[in-house]
């Protein structure tokens, strides 16, 4: 309106306000910030079809319709009846996106990136979307056709039984008790979570809010934020990981311009050097909790050693000790660490006797262990959940959290993946965290699997030194328990 005031005609006013909105998007380090551009470009350009006046008639949607698009934007997930939606294609974005994680959410097939598809040519054409594979077949033959056919109905009945779990613990066939929590980062996940029986909060991202604001939050603004959460899932225990930005995390108001940021100054390394912003947070985690009496649960990221932890540990007291001469009556909550660095699995047991538990963070463990950027497509085909120097790691690890008589998780994709989950069950990992969508699907597999075969597997892949032949492995004996039709569930675009 500002622009238009000045002389500008509307839709040029409105080009230069989209695209400041979308430039300031793009210049931001988090990709998840960075794919919100996407989003505001999607708005305007629906914004300006209609200041031009173009055919805003209704569309009618044929049944089966797959939508493809050079961009999908949220506002794109809308566009077609459900009834009738089957799929999303697009040309441009990435599986990380707001689009991919909405399409999940939705459970619709999405292949995102396809790079040079002729979406002007395949209006009303036949495609068949592989969300699994990450594919998109166009004009599919009659022997494709009734592939997919099958495997459609093979999913249907598969989810259907997996719905009847969600009240269930998760326990083995052999009597091996295992708990399943999720990660969450905003309220919006807790419903999901819970509809699926999620026994806990094994990380919650409290960065998210920092990330979502133009400055940092207040002491009170955050106490509001953490309060909601613990009593969303109180009584069941939340682990709220203390902030956790640099790297591809970055905050608009707080730059941080490195050459090499992933190795920089991110997670404990900026709070340790603000103990100002770590003082506040967890205050405002502790007082949260007034009342409330929730298992909370705290977690320091991104720690390379022992140094670190003792001084987070002197900063929690100090930040508790105020809270209760301040007359609040809370407990002080359970404290813990995540392993993301080799240094931290090295040094596993030294950190697990400081500190009440152990949890990996399985995406940053594997990428630091590999050297492999895991957002890199270029080196994709590298990043290996079953490469023998990470399991011999998560298994260190386990084993170190043990001896010192304190429990350990994993949070990271690793949990969600079921035959991976399997051989973290059979380390002896206590918690396993992961994305509400893998819940069901893991806990039926883990309920319909034998802890001594689980131990059996285990030991074999720990004498072998080749990824592609563990993963070969550990699928032949998923199949041969039964369980071979979850191994492709696995994969997504």
């Amino acid at each position: 309106v500002a622009l238009i005031k000045t002389g500008e005609w509307a839709q040029s006013a409105l080009r230069k306000v989209i695209s400041s909105h979308v430039a300031n998007f793009d210049a931001m380090g988090d990709l998840y910030l960075r794919e919100r551009g996407a989003d505001v470009r999607g708005l305007g350009n629906r914004v300006l079809a209609r200041l031009q006046s173009s055919d805003t008639g209704i569309v009618e949607y044929p049944e089966n319709t797959i939508l493809v698009s050079s961009e999908l934007t949220p506002a794109d997930l809308a566009l077609v009846p459900t009834d009738k939606l089957v799929g999303f294609v697009s040309v441009k974005g990435s599986g990380k996106s707001h689009v991919a994680i909405l399409a999940e959410a939705m459970g619709v097939p999405t292949v995102m990136a396809v790079g040079d598809l002729p979406i002007e040519l395949l209006d009303h054409k036949p495609m068949i979307v592989d969300g699994f594979q990450g594919t998109v077949i166009t004009y599919p033959k009659a022997e494709e056709v009734t592939y997919y056919e099958k495997i459609i109905k093979e999913e249907a009945a598969l989810v259907e039984g997996l719905e009847g779990t969600s009240d269930k613990l998760c326990v083995t066939k052999d009597g091996h008790r295992v708990r399943l929590w999720v990660n969450t980062g905003l309220m919006t996940d807790v419903a999901r979570s819970l509809e699926r029986g999620a026994e806990g909060v094994g990380l919650y991202r409290t960065e998210v809010h920092f990330m979502m604001n133009d400055r940092f939050p207040t002491e009170e603004e955050q106490k509001k934020i953490y309060r909601e959460h613990l009593l969303a899932f109180a009584p069941r225990p939340v682990t709220m990981r203390t902030l956790d930005i640099g790297g591809d995390k970055a905050l608009s108001y707080f730059p941080i311009e490195e050459a090499n940021p992933f190795l920089g100054w991110r997670g404990i390394r900026v709070t340790l050097d603000h103990p100002e912003i770590f003082l506040a947070q967890i205050r405002a985690m502790i007082r949260a909790n007034e009342g409330i009496d929730a298992d909370l649960r705290i977690m320091l990221p991104m720690v390379s050693s022992v140094a670190e932890i003792d001084e987070a540990q002197r900063l929690i007291s100090q930040a508790y000790r105020e809270i209760i001469e301040d007359g609040v009556q809370v407990e002080m909550p359970d404290v813990g660490v995540m392993v993301e660095v080799p240094a931290a699995v090295y040094q596993a047991r030294d950190i697990a006797k400081r500190v009440d538990f152990l949890s990996v963070g399985s995406n940053d463990l594997i990428q630091y262990m590999l050297a492999v950027d895991r957002n890199n497509a270029q080196v994709a085909e590298l990043y290996q959940e079953f490469h023998p120097a990470v399991l011999q790691a998560l298994n260190q690890v386990a084993e170190a959290a043990h001896s010192e008589k304190k429990g350990v998780g994993i949070c990271g994709e690793m949990a969600g993946n079921p035959s991976a989950a399997v051989i973290l069950m059979a380390m002896g990992y206590d918690v396993l965290s992961m994305n509400s969508t893998r819940l069901l699907l893991v806990k039926h597999v883990l309920s319909n699997f034998d802890m001594s075969h689980a131990h059996e597997i285990l030991e074999e892949v720990l004498t072998m030194d080749n990824a592609y032949l563990i993963k070969n492995y550990v699928d032949e004996q998923m199949n041969r328990a039964g369980l071979g039709q979850f191994i492709r569930v696995r994969k997504h675009s």
